[in-house]
């Protein structure tokens, strides 16, 4: 196995790696599969912002277009008329570091003009390359996620031979796409995508090798949280009722090698990384 750099440079700042962090979901959307649109309104999706920090989250993840399987695009401009306001309430106040979650070059210098100084590319810089130009500009970190299509039919493209090796071939290619437009090496961070362009059998088999994804040498993200494919193993359940599914798998990811992990319920998780660490530790 590759050994994994222990920091992460995100603008000025530096993520220490050697242990796992927690990133907190923030959903400005009206139609999140997770929380049925909890946060849409900007002061509620502040306070909670700032909930999560005091919850331990050590990075916070915020997004403003949904992006679950079937869903519809929203235009730049509804995209940032749902951020701006969030990320305004949030100056000055939130301590730890911003990441957003978007394919969009122009919406991305917004954000870091606002204070972001991380990006959560789903599209792995496929929808808008311009986006690696100005990750590189601004010296931010940025997080390549595995997908293939779009959010519509994005299940369609879901045909693996072997999905641990094909994944990590086109997250390969991620990096050089990242690396081609000027974004520096050691702040690349990369996600398989659990739950994007994946059957359920296919995002299992992603997170029970999520070892192998070291090899490519850069820090590994994981987002199993609330996702569908737990329903794999549990049956039927709503998103709201997947937090001990998500333990489990949040477990697995820290055991597997992952650097971050993405999750709705902060709290609780932070127990669940914090111990699943010692005993990958030990």
């Amino acid at each position: 196995m590759i050994a994994q750099p222990p920091r992460l440079v995100c603008r000025s700042r530096t993520l220490d790696l050697s242990e796992p962090l927690v990133m907190g979901v923030l959903n400005v959307t009206p139609d999140s599969f997770s929380d049925a649109g909890e946060a849409f309104e900007p002061a509620r999706a502040v306070e909670r912002a700032l909930a999560m920090e005091s919850e331990g989250a050590d990075l916070i993840d915020v997004g403003a277009e949904s992006t679950r399987p079937g869903a519809g695009p929203i235009d730049e401009v509804e995209e940032w008329r749902r951020l701006e306001p969030v990320l305004e309430g949030l100056a000055g106040r939130l301590r730890i570091p911003l990441s957003i979650d978007t394919y969009r070059a122009e919406t991305a210098r917004r954000a870091f003009d606002a204070g972001a100084v991380i990006v959560n590319d789903i599209s792995g810089l496929t929808y808008d390359a311009r986006l690696g130009d100005v990750v590189a500009e601004r010296g931010a970190a940025l997080i390549l996620m595995h997908t293939r299509g779009r959010s519509r039919d994005m299940y369609l493209e879901a045909r693996y031979e072997n999905v641990t090796a094909e994944v990590t071939r086109e997250l390969q290619r991620g990096v050089e796409r990242a690396i081609g437009r000027g974004v520096a090496w050691d702040q690349v961070i990369i996600d398989p995508g659990l739950g994007f362009a994946k059957k359920p059998a296919h995002s299992m088999t992603t997170l029970a090798h999520l070892d192998a994804f070291a090899a490519l040498g850069r820090p590994i993200l994981s987002g199993p949280s609330r996702k569908s494919f737990l329903t794999f193993a549990t049956g039927p359940l709503p998103p709201g009722e997947r937090d001990w599914a998500t333990a489990a798998a949040v477990t697995a990811s820290v055991i597997g090698g992952a650097h971050i992990v993405r999750v709705h319920r902060v709290a609780e998780m932070v127990q669940v990384v914090r111990v699943a660490d010692a005993i990958r530790l030990g």
